[in-house]
């Protein structure tokens, strides 16, 4: 009684060191019609992901490995709640150490579908002889995170490229607005510089005029100022021949007798 209770015990404690150590069982030599562990890896190469087992279902090493021996394809492999099936194994280069498989499979915790970005990758029994995959290709979260990532970037660019001919087209806006101001502020100067030149010019022929007509008037005036009439004296007693012949002194004393003797003169009562 006792041996069978040490027994026990010692199995739970082989259990335990099992569970502790991982879930992933270490590779095994593949049997034709049996599925076979082959390893944990970084990638799933060449497989590809099953449509009949969706996001959420029951998924187990069993139940993938029958899928892909329906589908007569060499190998399977699970993470999580996938299943991939395909004809060779994923790159040797992306085989990884067993414990980096220990995601438990929905449904049977006691089975490991991969980890974290890594599967679990078995022989179908299709074939006992499959080759090896020369593809590198990323996990199946690492390839669906990248595609996804490859969105956002191309968007990225496509708001980056948006801003930039935003600002392009701002600045080409400023620009025109610029010109056209410049350009109006060019045309009121010449139109200004214009009027002024006009103007100077009008001033210049008019104060010409002035100088002209005040010469004429100097000349016909004899030189003199305009009287305080306003007007100018069209007629000159020098200019006059009757004047000229005859005498200031007309109808005053005759200036035919002496005046400088007294002379007595008597008149009649």
């Amino acid at each position: 009684m006792m041996s069978l209770r040490r027994i026990t015990i010692a199995a739970v404690l082989a259990f335990a060191s099992l569970a502790s150590a991982g879930l992933q069982p270490s590779p095994q030599t593949p049997v034709r019609g049996s599925d076979t562990v082959k390893g944990c890896y970084k990638s799933k190469g060449e497989l590809t992901l099953q449509s009949e087992i969706k996001e959420g279902d029951f998924n187990s090493r069993g139940k993938c490995n029958e899928l892909c021996r329906s589908k007569n394809k060499n190998v399977a492999a699970t993470s999580l709640d996938s299943c991939y099936c395909g004809d060779k194994y994923p790159p040797k280069a992306d085989l990884v150490d067993d414990d980096q498989c220990t995601e438990p499979c929905p449904g049977i915790n006691t089975e490991a579908c991969g980890g974290l970005d890594t599967f679990s990758v078995y022989n179908s029994g299709v074939r006992v002889s499959v080759a090896d995959s020369d593809i590198a290709s990323s996990s199946s979260s690492a390839s669906s995170t990248s595609t996804a990532a490859t969105v956002p970037t191309e968007g990225a660019e496509s708001a980056s490229a948006s801003s930039t001919d935003a600002a392009s087209g701002s600045s080409n806006t400023v620009g025109i607005a610029v010109g056209v101001v410049c350009g109006i502020l060019a045309v009121a100067g010449v139109g200004g510089a214009v009027f002024f030149f006009m103007r100077r010019r009008r001033n210049t022929e008019i104060e010409e005029e002035h100088r002209r007509n005040a010469a004429v008037n100097a000349f016909i005036s004899g030189g003199k100022p305009p009287s305080s009439s306003g007007g100018l004296s069209m007629s000159d007693s020098r200019l006059d021949p009757v004047m000229v012949n005859r005498r200031m002194s007309d109808g005053s004393i005759a200036d035919n007798q002496d005046y400088s003797r007294r002379i007595l003169r008597v008149t009649n009562a």
